[in-house]
């Protein structure tokens, strides 16, 4: 994938997506006039009206593409809608998307799991600027607890079986991370705050930008004292820290103006404190500890021949994650390492055919290579190491007919190197946009795999041995929806019904891995709404609803039949200062969760619906200098996000950024 600049000027709109609503939020607003003697506050404006560009998406396609001409769903969410929000763990933000369910397994910086579309945790692949990062040593899914927001410009949320783009991981969808670019020129940006739980937040990039050569790197701190990570109505008062130090850098040059290369990489080292498990009351305060390593790291080269017409990249990217788990007396229970290295090249033919219905083609082939490797040892369970090698062969054809009409068409074949059968994946999509009435309507169809996990195929502990006969999961999903704008797109409403059936999911059963027979059958609706009623007054609200059961007729887990979110935004001038109001609320619907007695016994319980409403206020007291401040919980609702586990009460932050250098975004 590509990272894209988009226009985010003051006056543009970001994230104007509008393939499922431009990125689930952007804000009302109080008003909070009469605030300073007398003076009203007034709408912020730019000097001159600026127009915003096409936003461009590059994970729904294998080439680069303006939002309203993709058929799949999509949100995108910028850097801007982050900042407005003061969004600093990234899976904040993603509660506010359609068709995901997040949840985290006590405060921040516990396990992370997000899920589209009623899809398992490990079915979501997320890719951090082209890097896959999803762990071959934990089921090859991404944690996404130690994902702070380290100068992120975009956010992409694709959903639906993607596997024909992205091979294995993808069934309920993609989600793109894509971190920023240096403007021109020499930028300096830092932050810092402090808050509830003693929280300490600290943020320091520089970039530079120029002609043919950019360089950026960022360090971001976060440390706090946190909550119990057990349930507190439960006893449990301990607190439980956790530290994060992410580092980030991306360098670019191209030599000739044909082609750009591209190198990144990032670490994040983290450590957190843990609560054991116990019978019936699933977790109790110990002393136990957990620590992370990862590692990422991509370059990436683009040719780009015969005036854009043929255009090719060669990608080399490695992630190295290790984990380590402590008791309470300092001895090592468990350890983990997945790795990943991918290699891939493709090529993209794009031409047109103007005296045959206006016709714009992209034709694209791409090769890919794949290795995991997972090594485990733990006190119950003793050393184990595998490896897995797959290759992918990719096609896609695009066509846009009349400026109307966007098709596409997508295959791949997985060759698995006979540890499992090979897979053939397929996606179509289509957007049809008539623009006279500003109605657009889009759909999409495809069949996603998931292949079986190295420790499901090949791992062993006393009371388990991996199963090398597994098959994939196999996913067929659609959905169809229609998006409205009226008022030169000061309202838009989008509305889609997707419909998912997962096939030969693996579970445990006896001392192995099976497929289990049956199907699980999901189907909901996602509704976004965009509005602008007033000069810098933007409403964002989703909706999700979502029918989801397992091949027995049981209710999925940790999936809300009913999820909703409302972001306000209000940008005015306060004193010929920019000032800045968000008010963000995320309604989540009771759901169902596991919970295991003293003999290992599953049964069901109901975690009750809660309301989360936050409130965020920034001023800019000095060109370049603002101060915010942001509370969070406010309504101090006690929650669980999962059986056991505790959550924060309502918090309080306060801070300070500062921006030097250019303003302007290095152009496309």
């Amino acid at each position: 994938m590509y990272a894209v600049q988009v226009d985010t000027r003051r006056n543009a709109r970001p994230g104007l997506v509008r393939g499922l609503v431009r990125g689930p939020a952007r804000s009302l607003s109080l008003l909070l006039a009469a605030l300073a003697a007398g003076q009203m506050p007034r709408p912020l404006m730019a000097e001159e009206p600026a127009q915003a560009l096409p936003e461009i998406v590059v994970s729904a396609s294998r080439v680069q593409l303006p939002a309203d001409e993709i058929g799949s769903a999509v949100t995108v969410i910028t850097a801007e809608e982050l900042e407005q929000r003061q969004i600093r763990i990234v899976s904040d933000v993603l509660r506010d998307a359609p068709g995901l369910a997040v949840s985290r397994s006590g405060g921040v910086g516990a396990l992370t799991q997000v899920r589209i579309r009623g899809a398992e945790g490990n079915q979501t692949l997320v890719l951090i600027d082209g890097i896959e990062v999803n762990n071959p040593a934990t089921g090859s899914e991404f944690d996404f607890a130690n994902l702070l927001n380290a100068e992120i410009e975009r956010i992409e949320v694709l959903r639906g079986p993607q596997s024909a783009l992205y091979g294995s991981d993808a069934i309920g969808g993609v989600i793109n991370v894509v971190t920023k670019r240096p403007e021109p020129g020499l930028t300096l940006v830092a932050r810092g705050e402090a808050g509830s739980f003693n929280t300490q937040d600290g943020l320091l990039g520089l970039g530079y930008g120029g002609e043919r050569f950019y360089l950026s790197g960022s360090v971001n701190r976060f440390v706090t004292d946190g909550t119990s990570v057990a349930e507190r109505r439960n006893g449990n008062g301990e607190e439980d820290d956790y530290d994060n130090t992410t580092a980030r850098v991306k360098l670019g040059v191209s030599p000739v103006e044909a082609l750009e290369i591209e190198a990144v990489g990032f670490l994040v080292d983290s450590d957190r404190d843990d609560d054991a498990f116990a019978a019936v009351v699933n977790l109790t305060d110990s002393d136990d500890q957990s620590e992370a390593l990862e590692r990422y790291g991509q370059a990436r080269a683009r040719l780009t021949l015969f005036d854009g017409a043929w255009v090719q990249v060669l990608r080399a990217g490695i992630i190295d994650v290790d984990r380590d788990s402590f008791d309470g007396t300092g001895a090592k229970t468990s350890a983990s390492r997945g790795e990943k290295d991918k290699l891939d090249y493709q090529s993209s033919f794009l031409f047109s055919t103007p005296e045959v219905a206006a016709a714009e083609h992209a034709v694209t082939f791409a090769v890919e290579r794949e290795r995991e490797e997972q090594f485990t040892d733990s006190s119950f369970s003793g050393r184990n190491n595998v490896e897995v090698e797959s290759y992918g062969y990719v096609g896609e054809y695009r066509v846009a007919l009349w400026d109307r009409l966007f098709l596409s068409g997508s295959g791949r074949f997985d060759d698995n190197d006979r540890l499992f059968d090979n897979e053939v994946t397929y996606r179509g999509t289509a957007a049809f946009r008539h623009e006279e009435t500003g109605t657009r309507l889009h759909g999409s169809i495809g069949r996603g795999v998931k292949n079986p996990t190295l420790f499901e195929l090949f791992g062993a502990t006393p009371d388990f041995t991996g199963n090398p006969d597994l098959e994939a999961e196999e996913a067929f999903g659609w959905d169809v929806g229609v998006e409205q704008s009226v008022l030169d797109d000061r309202l838009i409403v989008d509305v889609t019904y997707f419909n998912t059936r997962i096939e030969d999911l693996i579970q445990g059963a006896a001392n192995t891995a099976v497929n289990l027979p049956g199907t699980s059958e999901i189907q909901g609706v996602e509704v976004a709404a965009f509005a602008e009623p007033l000069p810098g007054l933007q409403l964002n609200a989703a909706y999700t609803f979502t029918d989801g059961e397992d091949a027995d007729g049981r209710e999925l887990v940790r999936r809300a039949k009913h999820i909703a979110s409302f972001n306000a935004n209000y940008a005015f001038e306060l004193f010929r200062r920019a000032a800045n109001v968000n008010l963000g609320i995320r309604y989540n619907g009771k759901q169902d969760d596991f919970v295991f007695d003293a003999a290992s016994n599953r049964s069901t319980v109901t975690l009750d619906s809660f309301t989360l409403i936050n409130l965020g206020l920034s001023f800019e007291v000095h060109d370049g200098v603002e101060v915010f401040a942001r509370g969070e919980n406010l309504l101090d609702d006690n929650y669980q996000e999962v059986f056991g586990f505790g959550t924060p009460g309502i918090a309080g932050f306060a801070g300070l950024r500062i921006k030097l250098g250019p303003v302007a975004h290095a152009p496309n």
